[in-house]
């Protein structure tokens, strides 16, 4: 089968950076398929081109199996609503010709990973041309999140904008999302209940397990044996709600035995650095390579999952499946009826988003009781060994992509 996937930012040399692409259409090519990926060069989520890539040129190269095309791409030094557009935009345009030209290779099936959704129009002219299957995934709902969060504004826009994603949605043969109240959104977008499918973010089990021993990272840091460890690993960025961390910190500044260690890179870090100067409590890394991923996350007694209320149920944090593989303790904010709320229910504890003072409450409460820690953690391992096995979640997509296929023949 010839898959042609579209989607930014492969670059699975780092862990949590177009990671899911990167192993999904490896894994593709890996069971014989032969792959193609028209992307971008990795810039996320430092926002700046990775060297030795250039955003000025176009590129190919292969990557374990899949033929790589990566496209030119404007990426702004300060990201803002109309700025994000603008980037996304330079790239769909970029890509066009490289898309189109695949019509002449005549793929099975097309497949475009939103973000970004400016890219699927010519996902499904490609598909039609050459008697393909047109698929678009939705990993989050970039457009509806963008003006919950502010970031784009406007009743007639936004009116005008979600017609147009109506009516684009239905020129694909399958539309998928991560999650099941995703899913029903894609129904209210319209989207016949025949062709809407979920496709779930994995983890891989056996790379992610719960760690034997003290993750090294303790000593690294200069972290007390008996310290509790609350752990926020992911983006930095506008849609995780992080702006209201260094007061959580700031009100559990007298309990010594609660340590802070937010990792990663993005648009946020150097307001949360700044918010948090003068705390003895937090501690910063960067971005981890994949190889040390397991010992991150077993670093923590508590993994902390901030997001901020308008993103409820349009966006699912894809750090949460690591979380949960890694058999630790989980605070979350979500607010009630949420999927996030659905998931970890009996295997985490959620407060309402934007409630420092709700969060502190709660990290206080697993701080003191460890069996409460222990038994939420093994719970939310069994459910990632159950739910989002890496190999079952892709055997299962791939059964399924067989399926559209044949019936497109």
């Amino acid at each position: 089968m010839r898959i042609l996937i579209h989607g930014i930012n492969y670059f699975p040399e780092v862990a949590g950076v177009g990671r899911y692409t990167g192993e999904f259409a490896e894994w593709l090519a890996a069971q014989g398929h032969e792959v193609r990926m028209v992307t971008t060069p990795p810039y996320y989520p430092y926002w700046k081109i990775e060297k030795p890539y250039s955003g000025y040129r176009y590129t190919k190269e292969q990557l374990n199996g899949v033929a790589v095309y990566r496209c030119p791409l404007w990426v702004p030094r300060a990201p803002s609503g109309v700025k994000r557009l603008l980037h996304l935009a330079s790239f769909a345009l970029s890509s066009f010709p490289v898309t189109l030209a695949q019509v002449f290779w005549r793929p099975d099936v097309v497949l475009v990973i939103a973000p970004s959704f400016l890219c699927a129009p010519q996902a499904a002219l490609t598909a039609r041309l050459c008697g393909a299957r047109a698929w678009l995934h939705m990993q989050d709902f970039e457009i509806d999140a963008a003006f919950e969060l502010g970031l784009l504004r406007g009743r007639r826009l936004r009116g005008a904008v979600a017609a147009g994603e109506r009516w684009l949605m239905r020129r694909f043969d399958v539309v998928s999302s991560i999650s099941e109240r995703m899913v029903a959104l894609l129904g209210a977008k319209g989207v016949a209940p025949g062709k809407a499918v979920l496709f779930p973010n994995w983890v891989d089990i056996s790379a992610v397990s719960p760690l034997c021993g003290p993750s090294p990272f303790r000593a690294e840091l200069g972290l007390a044996s008996d310290a509790v460890v609350v752990l926020y690993s992911g983006n930095m960025g506008s849609k995780q709600g992080l702006e209201l961390l260094p007061t959580v910190a700031g009100l559990l500044v007298d309990r010594l035995d609660i340590q802070f260690v937010f990792c990663g890179n993005g648009a946020g870090k150097p307001d949360l650095v700044q918010g948090c100067a003068g705390l003895p409590n937090v501690r910063f890394l960067d971005l981890q390579p994949n190889d040390r991923l397991n010992d991150l996350l077993g670093l923590a007694d508590i993994h902390l999952l901030p997001q901020r209320a308008g993103a409820a149920d349009l966006v699912m944090p894809s750090k949460l499946t690591g979380m949960l593989a890694s058999g630790r303790a989980i605070l979350a904010m979500a607010s009630p009826e949420t999927q996030i709320s659905y998931v970890l229910e009996d295997r985490g504890l959620v407060v309402p988003p934007e409630s420092p003072a709700l969060v502190a409450d709660g990290l206080r409460r697993l701080a003191n009781d460890a069996p409460l820690r222990e038994r939420l953690g093994k719970a939310g391992r069994r459910y990632a060994e159950q739910n989002l096995d890496k190999e079952r979640v892709l055997t299962r997509f791939l059964e399924k992509l067989e399926d559209v296929v044949e019936s497109g023949r």
